[in-house]
């Protein structure tokens, strides 16, 4: 499998959150704010990451019987080294995600990598397979958190983004991000959990239509070209 086929899946066929369906519990929850949403994103990469060479390097030592067990440990290990950097460095965020970083212990999109790729693929593409998957992952987030945001309360980049004093990033969550339009005007359920489902929904709603879109091209391309190929050999009988 080569890097642009692994970026393809990690970013729209094999999606995690839009295709496979799974880590949805945290893309729902957390996405109010794009400091939320990018902080969650970038530690779900670097623990898919770091647990996916891991195990990669150790599967001919792991015994079958254990396996899940063994990948549990290991991905609690990271996940607790990254919750700790966080409360240390970016409290903030530490203290807004909660207790969804220690959850990604269970998260769904890790254990499932470990199990459908990383036990029988080798470190290099189990390396770029935490990569790209993790930045599929991190892109749902993104835009959940900018629609939600821009629609719900009329802001963007909020916790991130401060320009009360010019234009500067802020990792202390006290970025107000930059107003819109009034928050009166806001559509302020998308800001609540119904509005985490609603958004979830349109996004694979969308993906879906766009990935069925192109199977229908594709479909007709080589019916096309299976037409050309018969009418040509007719032409050369």
């Amino acid at each position: 499998m080569n890097l642009k086929q692994q970026f393809k899946e990690g970013l729209i066929t094999n999606n995690p959150v839009l295709v496979q369906r799974i880590g949805m519990c945290s893309t729902m929850a957390i996405t109010t704010s794009l400091f939320n949403g990018l902080g969650m994103g970038l530690s779900v990469l670097i623990i898919l990451t770091c647990c996916n060479v891991a195990i990669s390097a150790l599967r001919k030592a792991i015994p079958n019987d254990i396996r899940l067990a063994i990948f549990v440990v290991v991905i609690a290990g990271f996940v607790t080294i990254v919750d700790l950097l966080l409360q240390a460095y970016i409290p903030a965020l530490s203290a807004s995600l909660g207790v969804f970083i220690p959850l990604i212990v269970v998260n769904c999109i890790i254990i499932g990598r470990a199990e459908a790729f990383c036990q029988h693929e080798p470190v290099g593409p189990s390396f770029w397979d935490g990569i790209f998957q993790g930045f599929g992952y991190t892109v749902v987030l993104v835009c959940m958190c900018l629609i939600r945001e821009l629609l719900g309360s009329g802001t963007f980049g909020g916790g991130l983004i401060d320009i009360t004093e010019g234009f500067r990033l802020t990792l202390d969550g006290s970025g107000a991000g930059i107003r819109i339009f009034p928050e009166t005007y806001g559509a302020t359920i998308l800001l609540m959990p119904f509005g985490g489902f609603l958004t979830l929904a349109s996004l694979l709603a969308a993906m879906q239509y766009a990935l069925r879109k192109s199977a229908e091209k594709k479909e007709a391309a080589e019916r096309a070209a299976k037409v050309e190929v018969v009418k040509e050999a007719a032409n050369n009988a």
